[in-house]
């Protein structure tokens, strides 16, 4: 979680609406993927959600932009976002916070409709695609570290630059992928007693 706090890339995430909860639990004596092993409480009704009722083959991952709707109470489950867009938040406070509580409820609504279809709450039997996701972060993370950090301080962006940025965010890109793939799809060796 501090990761996402501090670490300026998660804006990307923040901006798409996805956004950790506060609190979320791990069964730790089970063989299962860590993705079935999540469970996120409601703190208003007390439900506990599996992690997978906000994942990408339910596509729910996204648009969480007030917290994660608990289709149980209507509520919403607080979240956690980046320090970055907590500063951008507080500097235009004075603009959107006219618009907020008309923006939430027209949210709420399309929740409603969002999670009143089936969710699959197991694992998809599609492959986990570690090179795309790698190569994805590594685009922004080019995109990011050779031309908008040095845009922002000041700093020549140079065609040398630009090019050996290429190959080192490809590879580190593939690293990343390869793995979050090892990460993800880890199982638990032994069930603890």
């Amino acid at each position: 979680m501090l990761h996402w706090i501090i670490n300026p890339g998660c804006v990307v995430g923040d901006l798409m609406g996805m956004l950790p909860p506060r609190v979320m639990l791990i069964e730790r004596n089970s063989s299962k993927p860590i993705d079935e092993r999540t469970f996120i409480p409601c703190p208003h009704c007390q439900t506990l959600h599996p992690g997978l009722k906000w994942s990408n083959q339910n596509k729910t991952i996204s648009k969480n932009w007030f917290g994660l709707y608990c289709d149980n109470c209507g509520k919403t489950i607080p979240c956690i976002a980046n320090l970055i867009s907590y500063t951008f938040l507080g500097l235009t406070f004075p603009i959107w916070i006219w618009f907020k509580d008309k923006w939430r409820a027209k949210w709420l609504e399309k929740q409603k409709v969002r999670f009143s279809k089936p969710l699959k709450l197991t694992i998809s039997e599609t492959k986990y695609q570690w090179w795309r996701a790698g190569l994805i972060w590594g685009f922004f993370m080019y995109i990011s570290m050779v031309i908008l950090f040095p845009f922002i301080k000041g700093e020549n962006i140079t065609q040398k630059g630009l090019l050996i940025g290429i190959p080192v965010w490809t590879v580190g890109g593939f690293l990343f992928g390869y793995t979050m793939k090892r990460i993800l799809g880890k199982r638990k060796s032994k069930v603890a007693e």
